[in-house]
């Protein structure tokens, strides 16, 4: 109930206005069934106008912290995104890795839509970098098409180091499914992992006109920290 107020009467109404959200390809998601929607990720405002404004309900993972922390304010954020239909992952190890994973796969064998951004954490400069295999993974072992999903110029609308919303318009464009059926069945096998995680990539650059870049975003973080400090 709470996730459908804030698509319909709360949050979702004041993002279409502020916004006006462009989604092309919508007829894309599956209407029914498992799908793991993998998109690019350039804002934290992606995690909050994708869900809205899909047709489906979506469930994307969160940290943990976000539902764990005491007093009033924990319990609004946990309302929040409880209602923003996310679910809380622990982050840090291979074991909580690997949870991460394993809640996932469940929510995709429930026939639910479930978000992830391969890219492991948000693009340091707008543009597209190396994909996580933990994305392959999750569509192997539960035998679901993955959706790529552009998410266009929100990095405008929510610039890295802002507190604040700025109002522009922004689009989010949904490709058709990959299908990787042609690999159910072979599991732990690290190059069929990194070429589906590569196809998938690929699409997301071609969707969203990004310039690739063969690394992963967050050893361009961890390089930029020392400089900056």
């Amino acid at each position: 109930m709470l996730y459908w107020i804030m698509k319909y009467v709360l949050l979702g109404p004041l993002m279409r206005v502020a916004f006006r959200p462009r989604v092309e390809g919508a007829h894309h998601l599956p209407r029914r069934g498992g799908a793991l929607v993998a998109s690019n990720h350039l804002a934290v405002l992606d995690s909050f106008v994708l869900p809205l404004m899909v047709p489906r309900r979506m469930v994307f993972p969160a940290k943990s912290e976000y539902f764990t922390q005491p007093g009033v304010v924990g319990t609004l954020k946990r309302w929040f995104f409880t209602g923003m239909g996310q679910v809380p992952i622990e982050r840090g190890s291979g074991r909580a890795a690997r949870a991460a994973l394993d809640t996932g796969i469940a929510i995709l064998r429930e026939g639910r839509l479930f978000g992830i951004y391969p890219e492991g954490t948000r693009s340091p400069d707008g543009r597209l970098y190396k994909g996580r295999t933990g994305v392959a993974r999750m569509a192997l072992e539960a035998r679901v098409p993955v959706v790529p999903v552009a998410m266009i110029d929100t990095d405008r609308a929510n610039p890295v180091g802002s507190r604040f919303w700025r109002p522009c318009r922004i689009g989010i464009r949904i490709g058709e499914p990959l299908d990787f059926s042609r690999y159910h069945g072979i599991t732990d096998d690290r190059q069929v992992e990194r070429a589906m995680t590569d196809e998938i990539m690929d699409a997301l650059r071609v969707l969203s006109g990004q310039e690739y870049v063969d690394v992963y975003a967050s050893t361009v973080k961890d390089r930029a920290t020392p400089q900056a400090a």
